[in-house]
This record gives C-alpha cells, structure tokens and sequence, in this order.
C-alpha cells in the first residue's frame, strides 16, 4: 500500500487546503530521474505518516503543472498552510530530501506568512 496520494485538479485544492503539511512530487512515468526518486520520496512518506506526500503526474494533470509552473520534473514542493514554502527541480537524495522535510517543519509560519504579505505589498499594483 502506497503511503503517498495521487493528486489531481479534482482533489489538490482541497487535500491542500485540508492538510497543514503537504509535500508535491511533480513526476512523470517517462522520466527517469522522477523513477530514481520515486523510491526516496516513498520512504520518506512511510517515516513521517504524520505529512500527506501527494504525487502529481504531470502528463495526466497539465493543468496542476502548468499552474504552479513546472518546468522540469521531478520538482519537489511543500505547502504549509497554504503557502509554498520550496519548490526545487531535481530528484533530492535521502538524506537532502529529509533535511528540507526537517526545514520546513521548524518553520515559523507567522513569519513566513508576515514576509509573503511584506513581499506582496511591494509588488507594484497594477499591469505595467
């Protein structure tokens, strides 16, 4: 039995918005380095059942991909609380992939969510 979700535009909304902490794989069947890291991911969700670790296929759900731009697969994102917090292209070895996972868990979300508003306010409003 699998430990990760199969993501897709029906269920991504919600299982991001229903979970505080969700790692993405953006994968594909034909590429070999997501097959490479496939395994990696997979273990990591089996030693933090506490996460939800979902897989998007990027052939069977362009929408999802072409939303949050991926340009190259496999590219790892984690959501807290909504917000992106990583996104890296390429697969990561065990040991990197557990050190983001650990990262990301001791994040202070006030803070991030404090410097996304500073960033946001910046942005010039309007389309120049």
């Amino acid at each position: 039995m699998s430990s990760t979700v199969e993501l897709t535009k029906e269920n991504f909304d919600q299982t991001v918005t229903d979970n505080e902490f969700v790692l993405i794989d953006f994968w594909a069947s034909w590429c070999g380095p997501c097959k490479q890291f496939a395994p990696v991911y997979e273990k990591a969700a089996e030693e933090n059942p506490d996460l939800v670790f979902g897989k998007v296929d990027t052939e069977a759900q362009p929408e999802l991909a072409a939303a949050f731009g991926i340009q190259s697969i496999p590219t790892l994102m984690i959501v807290r609380d909504q917000v992106a917090v990583f996104a890296q292209p390429g697969a990561l070895p065990e040991a990197a992939l557990t050190d983001v996972i650990g990262q990301a868990r001791g994040l202070d979300m006030d803070e991030v969510r404090k410097a996304v508003a500073e960033q946001q306010a910046q942005q010039p409003q309007g389309s120049e």
